[in-house]
């Protein structure tokens, strides 16, 4: 087992620059599966669950190259089974649902794992596949698609939905006529699989709308393709300057994608100034607590929500955090209080009233974003806190310690026995 070691009180300074967005990359991987040619994904960081969406891109059959930070993919997949044990390790297997029934007729998945914060059910998923003509039937904890031909559709999202959206254009690219989404996801990440599938030939517009128009293709080709920033990390890091203090650039970003955290950080009295793809943030002062409502793109990303509550745990005033997107995304709360935060939490409801002082402790990472707020924390609380369950934090930060040491923190990485 793996720990995390933060020493709090120092400020951060210095350059840092972003990779590929990892919830572009994973979809953007499933998508590598509509060609049997050479695609290559570049700026690709090294973290678990893009390790894990390429093992079971390996077990499907396909032939996966990682060469730095580029990672190849050729030959298609030769079965459609996801096998259970990758499955359960990682939500983002789901999104290959739509790319094995379109190329091989059919799939099998077990249901995804991932973090654990509330439900992320695939009804979603399921309902709008079933409309281009895929059969689809679940037991014994497996999904099991088949068609004899994809055909296009007017689907229609009872709810807005990342996965699903996703999931439908992949599906739809090589099927027969012309396939519309109605109340699509708009996030980054969505046009950014649009742009890859359009390099490979296919027919997508719409993407950033909530109508998404796909005609379908007989076949796609190879290409390479740099995918967007991580928006996630550029908006963790810049939280971590608000709480520590100090100044850091970071390259590599779309100033656009973080406007949401922008405006909030920028309330609370932290500088920043955007460029045409890098940030300057700093913070100099003890920063004011915001109020955050998390929703779909462009408003503010449930991604987030744990960072910001770290953030206002030691700003001055109060800040209501409000989850809209999952249920049980309060998980470091408790942990946070061993730290000395005042948090009340009522439903999707948290009152955090700020203090002055953080103090070191031993708390535990239950989910990606939860342990890199606890990690945030860290930085500025009296004293030395010990962060386990780091493991799920490398799923979505590559050697965050690293990243963090190199801007001034004061932490290091600790093996110990179980």
């Amino acid at each position: 087992m793996e720990k995390f070691i933060v020493s709090g009180g120092n400020r951060l300074y210095g350059k840092t620059r972003l990779k590929g967005a990892k919830n572009s990359i994973l979809p953007l991987l499933a998508g590598a599966l509509l060609t049997r040619e050479k695609v290559t994904i570049r700026d690709c960081p090294d973290i678990s669950d893009v390790a894990y969406m390429c093992e079971i891109i390996k077990s499907l059959g396909a032939d996966v190259v990682r060469a730095g930070d580029e990672i190849t993919i050729s030959g298609g997949a030769k079965n459609g089974d996801v096998p259970e044990s990758l499955a359960h390790e990682i939500r983002s297997s789901v999104f290959l649902m739509g790319s094995l029934v379109a190329t091989l007729g059919r799939a099998r998945i077990a249901y995804p794992g991932g973090c654990d914060i509330g439900l992320r059910p695939v009804d979603i998923h399921i309902r709008a596949l079933k409309e281009l003509n895929i059969k689809i039937d679940e037991q014994s904890g497996y999904i099991n698609c088949a068609t004899d031909g994809i055909v296009g559709a007017d689907v229609g999202l009872d709810k807005i939905s990342v996965g699903a959206t996703e999931n439908i254009m992949m599906a739809a690219v090589l099927g027969k006529g012309t396939t519309i989404i109605r109340n699509a996801a708009k996030e980054p990440e969505i046009t950014d699989l649009q742009n890859m599938l359009n390099k490979m030939g296919a027919k997508v517009r719409g993407a950033g709308t909530p109508v998404i128009k796909i005609e379908g293709v007989t076949e796609l080709h190879g290409t390479e393709y740099t995918p967007i920033p991580d928006r996630i990390v550029a908006g963790t890091l810049m939280t971590a300057v608000g709480i520590a203090g100090g100044e850091i650039e970071i390259e590599n970003v779309v100033p656009e994608h973080i406007a949401a955290i922008t405006s909030k950080l920028v309330k609370s009295s932290c500088k920043v100034r955007a460029f045409c793809d890098r940030i300057v943030i700093s913070s100099n002062l003890r920063t004011k607590a915001v109020d955050i409502e998390t929703s779909p793109y462009p408003a503010f990303p449930t991604d987030m929500q744990a960072q910001i509550m770290a953030f206002d745990a030691i700003s001055e005033g109060t800040g209501i955090i409000i989850e809209n997107i999952f249920e049980t995304r309060f998980k470091h709360v408790p942990d946070l209080r061993r730290m000395g935060a005042d948090i009340t939490v009522h439903g999707d409801v948290a009152v955090v009233r700020g203090v002055r002082k953080l103090y070191g402790a031993e708390v535990h990472a239950s989910d990606l974003r939860g342990g890199s707020a606890l990690v945030l924390a860290g930085l500025k609380a009296e004293g030395v806190t010990s962060i386990s369950g780091v493991g799920l934090i490398d799923r979505g930060y590559e050697s965050f310690e690293k990243t963090l040491s190199s801007l001034g923190a004061k932490i290091q990485r600790i093996s110990v026995n179980d």
